[in-house]
């Protein structure tokens, strides 16, 4: 009777283990429950970004600063735009104005009376050359008027002789023929020495060797700037050595090259706008090159435009816009009502009914027109914009990072 209670604890633990095991091979064996909601996604790489917003930005200013920024609006409008064709160019002498000047005589460089850069007036001496060729050439000229002169002697007597028949009319033609050719040769050492560079006062009052000049100064051929010099004292210069460069710089030519597509729109005799560190010039079009490069495809176009005060210097690089022919209704925006937010060009549209409420808009823009820009997208006409005080509207856009 003892063992009855630990008989019954055996039993009741062998019916919990028994039960317990049964429990377990149904749970294992049991069809998997359904899943509630969405499967999740697996994710590979970074998370793509959000798409950018392409639409207009709002700005909110407060009305009081709105009222002291004295704000003014314009309408965008349409205007008749002529295609403009923009190449750079280089500044460049006028070939026409422009004189190498070369002694007509050799000989020795004495003195040298202008500097690189001097303007110089027409005929002003340049250099002065010691020439023994010129002083040769008068030595010359005299004696060959001493032997005319006394040719000239000789028939007369010949011809007195001949009256009275004391000579015969056959010394009479040698004598003239020998006077003759004596006056071709005093003519023709006259006229070398004004090519020499001698005047003809100078060569008249060459009557005796006291009066021979060994020295000859080279003028300025033309009034202008002496744009090179390789002339010194002391060097040895021949005919025709080219000493010095003078530039007349009133006109200038302005060099660039032209592409094949746009040889319809400019033609010689065509307007053009010369820009250069803020100076404006305007000229026409003097030339055009019929040779095409075949490298390049653009032909040579020359614009020659006046240069007061020499402010157009050789050498620099300037900007020549022509107007091409004919042209097209285009969208035109204000100058004033464009700024620059970065590499954009955006405006700023008010937004109607609600003071102090603006439009930021990206706009993309085509050749300046005067005092406008051409709207190639972003704008329509009839779009009201901001132009006086839109660079506050940028700078509140900048600083509240919208």
């Amino acid at each position: 009777m003892r063992a009855l209670p630990w008989l019954a604890t055996a039993i009741g633990f062998t019916v919990i283990g028994v039960v317990g095991t049964l429990l377990v091979v149904r749970l294992t064996t049991a069809p998997p429950a359904p899943m509630v909601g969405p499967a999740p996604t697996l994710i590979s790489g970074p998370p793509a970004p959000a798409p950018a917003d392409a639409g207009d930005t709002e700005l909110l200013i407060p009305p009081d600063v709105v009222a002291r920024a004295g704000l003014k609006t314009a309408t965008v409008g349409g205007a008749d735009v002529g295609v403009a064709i923009t190449i750079p160019g280089t500044v460049m002498p006028n070939a026409y104005h422009e004189v190498k000047v070369t002694p007509i005589v050799g000989g020795i460089l004495t003195k040298i009376h202008v500097e690189l850069g001097a303007s110089v007036p027409r005929g002003a001496p340049l250099a002065t050359i010691f020439s023994s060729e010129l002083a040769d050439a008068q030595t010359r000229y005299l004696s060959m008027r001493a032997m005319l002169e006394a040719d000239h002697k000789k028939l007369q007597r010949t011809e007195r002789l001949v009256a009275i028949g004391a000579a015969s009319r056959q010394e009479l033609e040698e004598v003239t023929a020998v006077h003759t050719g004596h006056e071709t040769e005093v003519a023709s050492a006259r006229q070398r020495l004004l090519l020499l560079g001698l005047s003809q006062q100078e060569v008249n009052g060459l009557t005796d060797p006291s009066k021979v000049v060994s020295q000859i100064v080279v003028p300025a051929p033309i009034g202008g700037v002496v744009t090179a010099r390789s002339a010194n004292p002391g060097q040895v210069v021949t005919m025709g050595q080219e000493l010095f460069l003078v530039t007349d710089l009133g006109t200038v030519w302005l060099v660039g090259d032209l592409y094949e597509q746009d040889f319809a729109a400019v033609r010689v005799g065509s307007g053009a706008t010369v820009t250069t560190a803020g100076s404006e010039f305007r000229g026409r079009v003097s030339y055009i090159d019929p040779r095409v490069d075949p490298q390049t495809r653009t032909a040579k176009v020359r614009v020659e435009v006046p240069n007061p005060g020499g402010r157009l210097r050789l050498g620099m690089y300037v900007n020549m816009v022509f107007a091409g022919a004919g042209g097209q209704r285009q969208v035109v925006v204000p100058r004033a009502a464009v700024q620059s937010m970065g590499d954009q060009s955006v405006v700023f549209l008010p937004v109607a009914g609600e003071e102090g409420k603006f439009l930021r808009r990206k706009v993309r823009l085509g050749p300046a027109s005067g005092d406008s820009y051409v709207v190639l997208e972003g704008l329509q006409a009839g779009d009201t914009v901001v132009t006086d005080g839109s660079f506050l509207l940028r700078a509140e856009a900048a600083r509240s990072g919208s």
